[in-house]
């Protein structure tokens, strides 16, 4: 911390500080919260509830506002909107809770509290209706066909008289069998959440509870429904009137969901994405290091007919671009039979052109005199290369090695081409694409799982920094 310290207070040598100076350390700053404030961001918005999310809540702080239920039911008297409030948080995020979660929930306790509409959103919104069907077609001894009547043609329905079978029943277990059966005018009944908020009314001045969609928009009046009255009716609330109770809550499912294989609505497990990454980026990086350093120490230290022209080829590979390639790079592991496996995103990227190119201006800088000395003492190539050069080149390797472990562990290319037919091969990048679907959206679950895939790469280029700079300071004898 001393040094740190002597390193940031530094002047140009007078006693007060100079227009450099406070440039100097205005650069720093700016040039820190340049890199700081989008991890800071990134790292609170991983915490973040689905809801705030979607919501497309700006705040900094992870967290949520009370909350409260609008119910829709449809029936014969047409549909029907009202306000549920003081229901737990496992019903409110009932779509968000794994399936052993789910279960562990007195479901049929808690209905039993409830009747009328209340009951039939409720009973819809914890997906309880086809059961309670079925259990009810079994227990009164109803027909069979009772069970397949929503998938049959509306000509095949014709044959049955569902009629005749509802007169027979109770109302509420007539609207049980008909709303399983999705006949008109029982359409799904829904429940959505609202934040809980206190406002005075816009005509009569009394402050009530109001629910709205979401109090961090930015409009100036907020589309509110009475919590505590005729809810059909939609309030416009100003929204320098309305107080919403926020409570910090930061949402550590969205780290151990995904990890553990519990993530609502995603069907890759992300332990394994990450195992499998970790393979890859290991694999691919020895086997880079190893060929490009060999490739490097022929063509630096080596003289045979042709070496210009296999350096020409080389640089010249770098010049076209990877997609361009990327069909051949296709054909090729179809061919070798790599398709859906890992060894498929490792043997492609083994040897790339641009560790190349670093290895070999490097190793360039080695004196030839060193070499011929170990020849003159009987070493081997192998030992020349293996005990000299390497040794010898480790800063140029420490670079590339950094470099290689960002390239493999950060690539999408081709594991889309070599492995997108085999979740189980999945990596890493592959796997933060399951997180959006046509139908669905876990954006909480990609920002967390993002911030982990992003902690490998920084602890890695952290730890192999030291070993650069010491490397460079230990080999100035060259």
């Amino acid at each position: 911390m001393t040094a740190l310290w002597d390193f940031l207070s530094r002047t140009n040598g007078r006693a007060k500080l100079s227009w450099t100076d406070w440039l100097s350390y205005a650069y720093l700053i700016f040039g820190f919260l340049i890199i700081l404030v989008p991890v800071v961001w990134l790292g609170l918005n991983s915490v973040k509830s689905q809801f705030q999310i979607e919501s497309q809540d700006l705040s900094l702080l992870p967290g949520d506002f009370d909350r409260v239920a609008r119910a829709t039911v449809n029936g014969p008297e047409g549909r029907e909107i009202f306000i549920i409030a003081d229901l737990p948080d496992w019903v409110l995020n009932w779509s968000d809770l794994s399936a052993e979660e789910q279960a562990a929930q007195d479901v049929n306790g808690f209905l039993a509290g409830y009747e009328g509409n209340a009951l039939y959103a409720l009973r819809s919104h914890l997906g309880q209706v086809s059961a309670a069907a079925r259990r009810q077609i079994a227990e009164e001894g109803l027909p069979e066909w009772l069970n397949r009547y929503g998938a049959l043609t509306p000509q095949a329905r014709e044959a049955f008289d569902l009629d005749s079978v509802a007169a027979s029943l109770s109302p509420d277990q007539a609207r049980l069998i008909l709303e399983y059966l999705g006949v008109d005018p029982y359409q799904p009944n829904r429940i959505v959440t609202q934040a809980l908020v206190t406002a005075p009314h816009p005509e009569t001045g009394e402050v009530m509870e109001w629910a709205i969609p979401n109090p961090n928009a930015s409009s100036a009046f907020f589309p509110g429904r009475a919590v505590n009255g005729d809810a059909s009716q939609v309030v416009r609330l100003p929204a320098e009137s309305v107080t919403a109770n926020r409570t910090i809550a930061p949402s550590w499912g969205n780290y151990s969901e995904p990890l553990t294989g519990t993530a609502y609505g995603v069907n890759v497990d992300f332990a394994t994405c990450i195992t499998n990454s970790v393979l890859v980026t290991v694999i691919a990086t020895l086997m880079t290091l190893l060929i490009n350093s060999m490739a490097a120490f022929a063509l630096s230290k080596y003289t045979f007919k042709g070496q210009t022209l296999f350096l020409v080829v080389i640089l010249a590979t770098l010049m076209v671009p990877a997609t361009i390639t990327l069909v051949g790079v296709f054909k090729a592991i179809n061919a070798t039979g790599l398709s859906g496996s890992i060894w498929g995103v490792i043997i492609p990227g083994a040897a790339t052109p641009a560790g190349v190119f670093l290895l070999r201006q490097y190793m360039l800088t080695i004196p030839d005199e060193l070499l011929e000395a170990a020849r003159m003492d009987s070493a081997s190539e192998w030992k020349v290369y293996w005990r000299i050069v390497l040794p010898l080149a480790l800063p140029a390797i420490a670079a590339l090695g950094i470099l290689s472990v960002i390239w493999r562990w950060n690539d999408l290319i081709i594991p889309m081409v070599a492995i997108a037919t085999n979740t189980d091969a999945y990596t890493i990048q592959l796997c933060l694409l399951e997180f959006r679907g046509e139908h669905i959206s876990q954006e909480h679950y990609r920002l967390a799982m993002t911030v982990v895939s992003l902690i490998p790469t920084t602890l890695v280029f952290v730890f192999l920094q030291k070993y650069i700079t010491t490397g460079i300071a230990n080999t100035g004898m060259k």
